[in-house]
């Protein structure tokens, strides 16, 4: 999994999932039978969503004891996969962002914040994002994604005045001087922390990832089309940019209003009902 670049909290997450169906079923995870991945997939404590995401974790696992011949079989064939549930993007609210950046907090907040905001990055990317990430005078935003996919997105006005009070290199959000590696940025986990308290602290409902869920869904409802939005929310999958983009409830009542069932004929009106006999 280094190998192929994947991020060290998936590879983490992969291991624990394996390690927790060894230990629930007390057999070694490579000799796993289908029966028991079925029952242990059943019977644990989750949520749909994560059932469907435990499925894929453990087919990997086992596609990959048969690459290396641990395994002729691969029970997971005999398992259909779980239905993942349709999930619905919880962006904040106009109200609740405009409520947020209006209270006071440290300039480093609310440059987080602003940066999953007005450039729809995420926490781990705004952890380690460095001022030589911006480039001022061609006007884009320089990041590096999911599978160390880069990418140049175009700058924010607000993203390059604040620049101005930011450093023009090194880390914008450094590590602690007490921490294991004080010479490299904040963790996640800690930018994840800032943002939630932030949130909390000024009264607004929601995650720091629903502040990238606004930069989609205000995107569409602007007038973007959801191509452009992929490409800045830098999606693989157009799908997957659908569930971030909420359809705002102006443009839903907008729609019902539009129906007009006198439509087929502007002229002439519809023929009374009979009445029931």
């Amino acid at each position: 999994m280094h190998a192929r670049s994947m991020r060290p909290v998936t590879i983490s997450e992969r291991v624990r999932v394996v390690r927790k169906l060894e230990e629930d079923t007390g057999t070694a995870a490579h000799e796993v039978s289908a029966d028991q991945v079925t029952v242990w997939l059943a019977s644990g404590p989750w949520s749909a969503s994560s059932r469907n995401t435990y499925y894929g974790y453990l087919r990997s696992w086992f596609e990959w004891l048969q690459r290396q011949d641990v395994r002729t079989d691969n029970p997971m064939v005999k398992i259909g996969t779980p239905r993942r549930p349709r999930t619905q993007p919880r962006p904040v609210h106009d109200k609740h962002l405009h409520q947020l950046l209006s209270v006071p907090m440290r300039r480093k907040t609310r440059a987080m914040i602003l940066l999953a905001a007005l450039q729809g990055l995420r926490v781990h990317e705004i952890a380690k994002f460095r001022g030589q990430d911006l480039d001022l005078i061609a006007g884009t935003l320089h990041v590096e994604g999911k599978g160390g996919a880069v990418y140049d997105l175009p700058l924010h006005p607000m993203i390059a005045e604040l620049a101005e009070t930011m450093p023009r290199t090194g880390w914008w959000f450094p590590a602690n001087s007490r921490a294991a590696n004080p010479n490299g940025h904040v963790r996640s986990k800690s930018v994840s922390d800032v943002m939630g308290g932030a949130m909390r602290r000024a009264g607004v409902p929601g995650t720091p990832h629903a502040l990238r869920h606004w930069f989609g869904t205000t995107l569409v409802d602007s007038g973007v089309d959801l191509r452009t939005t992929q490409e800045l929310m830098r999606h693989a999958s157009l799908a997957t940019t659908q569930i971030y983009t909420r359809v705002s409830d102006r443009r839903r009542t907008a729609g019902i209003r539009a129906l007009d069932p006198f439509r087929a004929t502007s002229t002439e009106p519809l023929p009374p009902m009979a009445e029931a006999g």
